[in-house]
């Protein structure tokens, strides 16, 4: 009896190890954890960064498990309060229109109609002239930026005449041109936001010299097409400041256009993954990489080995399951972290520990099968007992 014991419980470990192999992609899934978006939405509100809080905050409050929460209503209710406020929105508005920069939809919104009309520009102009004059540092980005702008801004006019003598023919040049000047607003934005990338500081400053030689705003209308994508996107300028190459910028643009307004915050959560996941949303489709993404990046990578069905049935179940406590997560947690080659292990000793040993060998001692020689030279062979 005693030494039945341990038999039984290590074929019952052995039974555990069966069901972790054959379950481990359901398992994976509840292992998972969803994120608390409370504590970085304070941090955010800390830093004076409501804009940003909003967004992130918003996003996980589509979901049941946040909107239930206490915590992250009252948060909610505090960040719409300060951005409610006439205090906060002068100040906004006074970023736009003096700096041509602010994370809030209304001073961007000034920001874009002063360069819109080229008064954005000609400020920064006067701006970097009167630093050089000076003696003190100009920004020849900005200075770049300004010279496509007014390029643009005279290009846009002559498409609008171009449109109305055409009656509407020349109506998309009106909207390339527009193109390149919500470009060349976001463009100096980031760059005054410390959010433009070096390689792209770098490209405007030599297809400035461009367009001042030919004259023409075909070297940059594919680069502000996409910025310009960007541009419409909240957090865009984030989104941008990721970039690393025209081809990357590329993919961002779309991933902008995809997700809209979600686009800034499912970056902000799954980096580079979520890009990556992107490339499958007309397979995995939008809701599921969204609800992917409120796991971290593990949810990421588990959408991507389970296909959409698979993940949104696993994930309704753990969040079933989430209501009775941490204890089954943190158990699916552990058999997770057992390497798959001990599974097999643990599998095989429960099988050998219940293989008659000892009966084996008593067998092979009582029936030996000897050979002989024969007068003939032939083996005759003889069972000894």
């Amino acid at each position: 009896m005693m030494k039945l014991i341990p038999k039984l419980i290590l074929l019952f470990i052995a039974m555990v190890a069966v069901g972790v192999l054959w379950q481990r992609t359901q398992l994976s899934a509840l292992a998972l954890s969803r994120i608390d978006p409370v504590p970085e939405t304070r941090q955010l509100v800390e830093q004076e960064r409501y804009a940003e809080a909003a967004d992130y905050l918003g996003f996980f409050m589509e979901y049941p498990y946040v909107q239930s929460d206490p915590r992250a209503q009252a948060l909610q209710q505090e960040i719409e309060a300060v951005r409610g406020s006439l205090g906060y929105q002068a100040s906004k508005l006074a970023e736009g229109l003096l700096g041509g920069t602010s994370d809030e939809t209304l001073g961007q919104a000034t920001s874009v109609a002063t360069d819109f009309f080229v008064i954005g520009d000609l400020r920064d102009l006067t701006k970097q002239g009167i630093n050089w004059a000076s003696g003190e540092e100009t920004d020849e980005v900005v200075v770049a930026l300004a010279t496509i702008g007014v390029a643009a801004s005279a290009a846009q006019l002559a498409s609008g005449a171009a449109t109305v003598g055409t009656v509407g023919a020349a109506a998309p040049s009106v909207a390339a041109t527009t193109a390149l000047k919500g470009g060349a607003t976001i463009l100096k934005a980031a760059r005054k936001l410390g959010k433009l990338p070096p390689w792209l500081g770098k490209t405007l400053v030599k297809s400035a010299k461009s367009v001042k030689q030919t004259r023409s705003l075909d070297s940059v209308t594919e680069l502000f097409g996409s910025v310009y994508t960007l541009a419409k996107t909240r957090g865009g300028m984030t989104l941008l400041s990721k970039t690393h190459d025209a081809a990357s910028l590329k993919r961002m643009a779309a991933f902008a256009e995809t997700f809209g307004q979600h686009s800034a915050t499912l970056y902000r959560i799954g980096g580079d993954s979520v890009l990556q996941t992107a490339r499958r949303t007309g397979e995995l489709g939008q809701d599921a990489i969204k609800l992917a993404a409120t796991y971290g990046q593990q949810g990421l990578r588990a959408l991507d080995r389970m296909g959409a069905v698979t993940f949104v049935k696993v994930s309704a179940r753990a969040s079933k399951i989430a209501y009775k406590g941490d204890l089954i997560r943190l158990i699916a947690r552990w058999l997770m972290q057992v390497p798959t080659w001990a599974l097999y292990a643990i599998v095989g000793l429960g099988i050998a520990v219940w293989v008659p040993w000892r009966g084996l060998r008593r067998g092979a001692r009582h029936w030996v099968v000897a050979r002989e020689p024969s007068a003939l030279g032939a083996s005759i062979p003889r069972v000894l007992r």
